[in-house]
């Protein structure tokens, strides 16, 4: 499964769900959360619910095309658990994220909240806080973490971190939730670029996050879904030379091969799978 771009989408505004889902994203999240006022929430909980019925009619698992459906739900002590009832009685999204994961505890917390009504989805955790991005690997080890997403904005909230285009001041979080992530192989989401009218911007933080390692960066608007796209799509040599090596990794009886004059190993073979995953998701290839 390909998450290069994770758009949010309020949960309180029926035509903006409905709109996300045509944005071209990777994974559609429809947040109960941060987006929602807290005296909305419970029409948010019943707008989200009514989308995914739509959506997915009786079906409890989806099986037509388009994004990953995904709902944020408020932390368990405010709202969290009525969130995981509502939504294990409609046709169920195809995975949940859990906001300000602090430690394993409050993974497996949802675990358990989500075990009493017989559902277990991918769980999707944002590393939002300094103890969040520290205990990193750990929230990884969790079985049911199908990700990592760090948040910057709430991490600067929480240290007192003042931020800035280049994003220094954040690079040692941005690592260490990379590393975490790959240990434990599960995908790492980067941070949302804010300014949402800053092509140029969002393509140049975006090149940024290729560069970290992250698999997807998550957006705030339709219209940052198509640049976050464009970058995670690798360049038509990349995917020739990424072609060249599955295929001659499918051929050879060795664990080492040449390709062109190139020593190939199992790394370079998971990177060549790699870029052909993204390509496939960008209608590139086959």
């Amino acid at each position: 499964m390909v998450r290069r771009s994770v758009l949010f989408s309020p949960g309180d505004q029926k035509s903006l769900l409905t709109k996300a889902l045509t944005s071209g994203a990777d994974v559609v999240v429809y947040d109960l959360e941060d987006a929602v006022a807290p005296p909305e929430k419970p029409t948010a909980r019943e707008t989200v619910c009514t989308v995914l019925s739509e959506q997915l009619g009786e079906d409890t698992q989806k099986t037509k095309e388009g994004p990953e459906l995904c709902v944020r739900i408020n932390p368990l002590d405010s709202g969290g658990k009525a969130d995981i009832e509502a939504l294990s009685s409609h046709p169920r999204p195809d995975s949940v994220m859990i906001p300000k994961v602090n430690s394993p505890v409050a993974v497996e917390s949802v675990v358990d909240a989500m075990a009493k009504v017989d559902w277990q989805p991918p769980l999707l955790t944002l590393l939002e806080t300094a103890a969040g991005v520290l205990n990193a690997q750990a929230i990884a080890s969790v079985p049911e973490t199908a990700a990592l997403l760090f948040g910057a904005e709430d991490l600067s909230a929480d240290t007192g971190i003042q931020r800035t285009a280049g994003g220094d001041e954040i690079s040692y979080a941005r690592q260490h939730v990379v590393l975490a992530a790959n240990a434990a192989g599960i995908d790492a989401i980067d941070t949302l670029y804010t300014d949402f009218g800053d092509t140029d911007g969002l393509a140049t933080d975006t090149e940024r996050a290729v560069q970290f390692g992250f698999d997807g960066k998550m957006a705030i608007h339709p219209a940052q879904v198509t640049v976050i796209n464009e970058v995670y799509t690798p360049a038509p040599e990349r995917i020739d030379w990424a072609q060249t090596v599955v295929e001659a990794a499918e051929t050879t009886q060795s664990g080492v091969f040449a390709v062109d004059g190139e020593m190939i190993d199992a790394p370079l073979i998971a990177q060549a799978e790699t870029i052909l995953e993204r390509a496939r998701a960008a209608g590139e290839v086959d």
